[in-house]
């Protein structure tokens, strides 16, 4: 009976401990599952953050290797930086372009002033004399006297002239404009000669004139024209 009253009270002092053994596994359980689902959470959205964008590989993993809610800290200002980095990439837009002279108008401007001969198209030509007696042969033979080589330079005033006045001394214009180089007004060409209204070469030098003055050379004027539709 001793020992069997012994063993009771050995009994009845034990079973308090496994209760409370019991309570603490009750309690741990979920705190344990917690913790584990706050790791999980932490690691997927670091995931997250890296496929979404490559530049934030870095401060993903760090979070994820962070604690709570230095972790969510961390990711949430990644978060930011790529809204707002995404915001300006949709916002961006092209003010605008420079213009570029066409390549004809470029290769016009340079031969002009170097003195080479252009067409309309463009190209340096080489003229023959025009017919004698012409306004024409008459500018052809003037030209080297103002420093114009007529075989290069001829066709540029030609191309003026011709859609001036058509070479004609006559040529009026409503505007006022007189003669084969349309001198507006018509008495400006007075300074060449007293005959400006009659004799094409006291006109034709005075268009020589004007165009060296202004443009250079013949080519440099007609340059000028094929951009203005005047000289």
């Amino acid at each position: 009976m001793a020992d069997g009253r012994t063993a009771l009270s050995q009994h009845r002092r034990r079973s308090p401990g496994r209760r409370r053994a019991a309570r603490r596994s009750g309690f741990l359980l979920p705190v344990a599952a917690t913790a584990i689902a706050l790791i999980a959470g932490t690691t997927v959205a670091g995931y997250l953050v890296v496929r979404a964008d490559h530049s934030e590989v870095g401060a993903a993993f760090a979070a994820a290797a962070l604690p709570g809610s230095r972790a969510m800290t961390v990711l949430e200002q990644a978060r930011q930086q790529m809204i707002v980095m995404n915001t300006a990439t949709h916002t961006m837009h092209q003010v605008g372009a420079p213009k570029l002279a066409s390549t004809a108008s470029a290769t016009a401007a340079t031969t002009g002033s170097a003195g080479g001969g252009i067409t309309a198209g463009g190209t340096t030509a080489n003229v023959p004399p025009p017919n004698p007696g012409t306004a024409q042969s008459i500018a052809y033979n003037m030209m080297p006297s103002f420093g114009f080589d007529p075989k290069t330079q001829f066709s540029c005033l030609d191309n003026i002239y011709t859609r001036e006045s058509g070479w004609r001394y006559n040529a009026a214009n409503a505007s006022g404009a007189y003669g084969i180089p349309q001198a507006l007004p018509g008495s400006k060409m007075a300074s060449a000669g007293a005959d400006w209204q009659t004799n094409p070469a006291t006109q034709i030098k005075w268009g020589l004139g004007y165009i060296k003055s202004m443009y250079g050379t013949p080519c440099g004027a007609w340059s000028f024209w094929e951009g203005h539709g005047y000289y």
